[in-house]
């Protein structure tokens, strides 16, 4: 059975190659794209509302196929980016969802067979399963509106999807669960998963003071700006079987790395905590002479060049989604830049 998978995908994208593919096909890292190729949506995806689609006619709307994302809590901005997780846990690499109606595989498989490009062997087999009863019977068209078959997406920036996915496509009436025996086919959890790829965060440039320059001895504060570290979140659903999850993630740390092992961190692990909405404590007039929750103190000078302080936020990030009420954890996130900090020998004047 995996070999014909494999066959029926290699066959369909030669037949499909430099014709219009009517069939959305998302994958983890972009919006489904809808027929006729335009990048845009036929629901209300990205604006908060939530995602909306279904079935046309004998035709799963795009909207409705596969999976949506809502990223209207994301952030957002040029300095964003996707956190990195702790672990070396990775997203999904492929999934299985609802994709055709009986008529729409139906319009997939025959032009495959009458070009005989995968062989006759191969071909009977496939009439065997979708038309001749073993298990389908003329591609289940009699339960059209009840059902739908389901194959695999895969994320296309992860190619050994390939390998994990590899079931032909299969029906699943509407309203019950995948067969027992599928491995990847969508749940809640798994759209938490995927959606967990999509968080992006504020960059983490922090506030020096003194800024830009700094002394030898002298200590330095740092800190994040609290209105730019706040929970953000994305949702990801299939509409069609009525399922999603929303992924949130939560700053709780600041990691200060001075890019010199002649260096004092404060405090002396070098890791600020979330101080209220504030990742370290902002300088204020009169606090010069006090020790900063969150910063760092060089003890030699940069020389003619600079050091590369390395701030590095964790990000908690937990999930909840289609029957499931109470947040479930997922791999702690990670997000960092470096940025250039100057240290100067204060000068004194020999009299």
């Amino acid at each position: 059975m995996p070999a014909m998978s494999r066959l029926f995908r290699i066959a369909t994208a030669v037949l499909l190659a430099g014709t219009i593919c009517t069939i959305a096909v998302p994958v983890a890292n972009a919006e489904p794209i809808p027929p006729g190729g335009e990048d845009s949506f036929g629901g209300d995806s990205g604006n908060g509302k939530g995602p909306s689609g279904g079935v046309d006619g004998n035709t799963i709307n795009s909207s409705a196929s596969g999976i949506v994302f809502d990223r209207s809590k994301n952030g957002s901005g040029g300095s964003v980016g996707a956190v990195r997780p702790t672990t070396t846990w990775t997203p999904p690499a492929c999934w299985y969802a609802p994709k055709y109606t009986p008529e729409q595989l139906q319009k997939q498989m025959e032009p495959i067979w009458e070009a005989g490009s995968t062989g006759s062997g191969w071909d009977s087999d496939q009439r065997n399963r979708y038309v001749n009863g073993e298990p389908y019977k003329d591609f289940n068209k009699d339960k059209t509106g009840k059902g739908y078959f389901w194959d695999s997406f895969v994320d296309k920036s992860y190619p050994p999807g390939w390998d994990k996915c590899e079931e032909p496509p299969f029906w699943v009436d509407q309203g019950d669960p995948p067969p027992a025996d599928i491995e990847n086919a969508v749940t809640p959890e798994m759209l938490a998963q995927l959606a967990y790829a999509e968080i992006r965060v504020p960059g983490t440039e922090v506030t020096l003071a003194p800024e830009g320059t700094t002394k030898v001895n002298l200590p330095t504060w740092a800190w994040l700006d609290g209105a730019d570290f706040k929970p953000v979140s994305v949702t990801a659903s299939v509409p069609l079987i009525g399922i999603e999850a929303t992924t949130t993630a939560e700053p709780v740390s600041l990691k200060i790395e001075p890019g010199t092992a002649d260096a004092t961190t404060y405090p002396a692990s070098g890791v600020c905590e979330l101080n209220g909405d504030e990742i370290g404590e902002a300088y204020a007039k009169g606090k010069a002479g006090e020790t900063p929750p969150c910063g760092v103190k060089y003890l030699r000078s940069s020389g003619d060049g600079s050091y590369q302080l390395q701030a590095t936020v964790t990000w908690k990030i937990h999930w909840t989604g289609t029957g499931v009420n109470e947040d479930q954890p997922l791999p702690d996130g990670e997000f960092g830049a470096g940025q250039d900090v100057v240290v100067q020998e204060i000068q004194s004047i020999n009299r």
